[in-house]
Parts: C-alpha cells; sequence; structure tokens
C-alpha cells in the first residue's frame, strides 16, 4: 500500500508539473496563432513546425532534453511544452482565421483597430475552436507529467513506474487512478470555462 500523504504529495507534483507546462504552452501558442493571422509564411513556418515536433514519439521528446538539459523538472516541463503546442497554436490559428470576411470589413468600417476586432470579433467566435486544442493539450499534458517521471520530473509518474517495476498492482494503481480523475477533472474545467466565455449566440 502507498501512504495517503505519499499520494497527496505526488498529485500535487504532478498537477504542478501539468499545468506550468500547460500554461506556459498557452502563453506561447496564442501569440503565435495571433501573429500567423497577419502572415501566410509565417503561419506555414510555425505550423509545420509544430506538425514536425508533434510527429516525433513522446519518449524520443523526453528522452531528447537528458543529453541537452539534464534531467528534473524543468527539462520535464519543456518536453510538455513542446507536444502541448500544436493543438493550440493549430486550432486557435484556425478559430480565428475562420471569422466571417464580411464581419471583419464591418468591423474595420466602423472603425475598430486591428487589435481591437482580434479581441473583441477574433478571439469571442474562435473560443469553440481554441478551447478544444487547449482541452487536448491539456489531457497530452496531464499523460506526459506521468512519462516525464523517467526523467526525474516526479509526481505521479514515480509511482506509476515503481509499481510496473515490482510489479505492485496496488502500487501502480494508486499513481494511474489520481491522474485518470486529473483528466476527467481538466475536461470538465475547461469545458465549462467555454460555456462561460462562448457568446451566447454560439451555444444555441
Amino acid at each position: 500500500m502507498v501512504a495517503i500523504e505519499t499520494i497527496a504529495l505526488a498529485t500535487f507534483h504532478h498537477m504542478v508539473l501539468a499545468y506550468t507546462a500547460l500554461l506556459v504552452g498557452i502563453g506561447i501558442s496564442i501569440p503565435l496563432a495571433v501573429l500567423s493571422l497577419y502572415s501566410r509564411r509565417f503561419a506555414s513556418v510555425v505550423i509545420t513546425g509544430a506538425n514536425l515536433v508533434q510527429a516525433v514519439p513522446s519518449l524520443a521528446v523526453v528522452a531528447v532534453f537528458v543529453p541537452l538539459i539534464g534531467i528534473g523538472f524543468w527539462p520535464a516541463i519543456l518536453a510538455i511544452v513542446l507536444r502541448a503546442l500544436l493543438p493550440i497554436i493549430k486550432n486557435t490559428w484556425i478559430g480565428l482565421s475562420a471569422v466571417d470576411p464580411a464581419v471583419i470589413d464591418s468591423a474595420r468600417g466602423i472603425g475598430l483597430t486591428d487589435w481591437q476586432i482580434v479581441r473583441h470579433i477574433r478571439f469571442p467566435l474562435a473560443y469553440p475552436a481554441m478551447f478544444a486544442g487547449i482541452k487536448f493539450a491539456a489531457i497530452l499534458a496531464n499523460s506526459l507529467a506521468i512519462l516525464t517521471a523517467i526523467i526525474g520530473s516526479g509526481g505521479l509518474g514515480s509511482i506509476v513506474f515503481e509499481g510496473m517495476a515490482s510489479v505492485n498492482i496496488a502500487k501502480l494503481m494508486a499513481g494511474a487512478v489520481p491522474a485518470i480523475c486529473l483528466a476527467i477533472l481538466i475536461d470538465a474545467t475547461f469545458s465549462a470555462l467555454e460555456r462561460r466565455l462562448t457568446p451566447s449566440f454560439m451555444r444555441e
């Protein structure tokens, strides 16, 4: 059996790891998606780069950081961030760029600046696509936080791998079940946030 205190501490560490990586990923992805609206070449470079990173197996992404920057919390964060970029960038860019050009022309006609158009028109209309990408990235970050235990990130992944190594099913489940519950919680949280922020006429 695994002590409740050990599971609680590992769960907290896991959440810090996954959510820190997710927030960093969002902070990088959304500005890149906005900038991609104004340059097809830049958009092509960003999407292609994110696709290439996504094409690399997760284990290889985690392993490549060991010789480059070592092991521990921050290498794990970087590995998770790289894997989380594509769904956020791609969905946000699709949502922002799919707005009817007539709506954009009307907004310019009443004197809105490009930033005001992005903030007050493009973003609200892009929320469904954007949140779909963020939810996928969040669940991906949650699962990768388990895998990064092999490079010393700690958290629930350490309990899972210890359980696998000792063929201790109880220990394995003590790490896996909280991770599954967190994935469900993440999905429910972002779904609720999406409903709150999405304009009412788009929910009908």
